[in-house]
């Protein structure tokens, strides 16, 4: 066999010389291996070996750089961005990492703008203006690091675009200080976007009216809020919903019973939500003046499956009036 492979070689060194004029790489055999030069071993190295995940006992979410950014599609997804509580504990339970996102816009889907969001926001924007962490977090729920402290007198919110005036003494009635909101009335849809996008790069906190933002001009502004630490919310059509988007958090808000707001999660880092949150949002200037009664949805009287009809005589039964 030996013979037979030597002779092999020969010939391939002589064919690649007479038609190719190029000379083959050298071709070990078996009987061969003993010229080879011994592997060099790698050097120690001086940091100790790091235990895998999987020798560790933690699942793949919870290896160290990974906490945060890798989760489970049927698993509610834990930010490593900071989070701002909204006020409601049933909300924050099931928002990823327990409130809203900072280093993202979070889209607000309405049928009528401008009478819903202000309830929805106004507990989070107290935290904001105050300067506290966020409360703790529910048990079983993993929350993400707080938000960055920033100097209470830097901290305001732009208004931009809104449907109507800003009523400063109901906002006075929220708990939101008219000192710290700017209002921008911008003349076109791409002034709105523009002065939007200015301020979420600036790092103000943001509540735009965006009734004909396209799906393009949302993610540029969900790119811009990548840098930023304030929150930034847009309150758009309920019939965007349908329309894809870049907002990592997209809720449905309608009027609820009594003084509760109704909201659906539409799209979250997680599995999908099924049902309606009741949260109780109702102001705090008016809910001293109701009763427990009135706090409450007020049953509707129950109304009888068919209604009698009325009787009807016949026309020659009728009645003759004489004159």
């Amino acid at each position: 066999m030996l013979p037979q492979l030597g002779w092999m070689i020969q010939q391939k060194y002589w064919i690649c010389i007479q038609y190719c004029g190029l000379i083959p790489p050298p071709v070990f055999c078996c009987h061969d291996l003993a010229m080879l030069p011994a592997p060099v071993a790698p050097p120690p190295s001086s940091r100790p070996p790091t235990p895998s995940a999987r020798a560790a006992g933690l699942r793949p979410e919870e290896a160290p750089g990974l906490q945060g950014r890798l989760w489970r599609g049927n698993s509610l997804g834990c930010m490593a961005e900071p989070v701002l509580a909204s006020g409601f504990a049933a909300l924050d339970a099931e928002l990823p990492g327990g409130g809203w996102p900072l280093k993202a816009v979070t889209e607000l889907l309405t049928p009528q703008a401008g009478v819903l969001e202000w309830r929805l926001l106004a507990p989070a924007l107290r935290q904001w203006w105050a300067g506290a962490a966020p409360a703790a977090p529910a048990p079983g729920l993993r929350r993400s690091r707080p938000a960055a402290r920033m100097p209470v007198a830097l901290r305001s919110l732009l208004l931009i675009n809104p449907p109507h005036t800003p009523h400063l003494p109901g906002l006075q009635g929220l708990g939101l200080p008219a000192s710290a909101l700017l209002w921008v009335a911008a003349g076109t849809p791409a002034e709105a976007l523009w002065a939007a996008e200015q301020a979420i790069k600036s790092q103000v906190a943001v509540l735009a009216w965006l009734p004909e933002a396209r799906p393009e001009q949302v993610r540029r502004l969900q790119v811009a809020a990548l840098g930023s630490d304030a929150p930034s919310f847009l309150v758009r059509p309920e019939r965007s919903g349908t329309q894809s988007s870049a907002a990592p958090l997209r809720l449905v808000v309608k009027p609820g019973d009594g003084w509760q707001l109704a909201v659906h999660l539409l799209k979250r880092r997680g599995p999908a939500h099924d049902g309606w949150l009741a949260l109780p949002a109702a102001p705090g200037a008016v809910e001293p003046l109701l009763t427990a009664a009135r706090r409450q949805a007020q049953p509707q009287p129950a109304l009888p499956a068919t209604l009698p009809s009325p009787e009807r005589l016949h026309a020659l039964a009728r009645p003759v009036l004489h004159a």
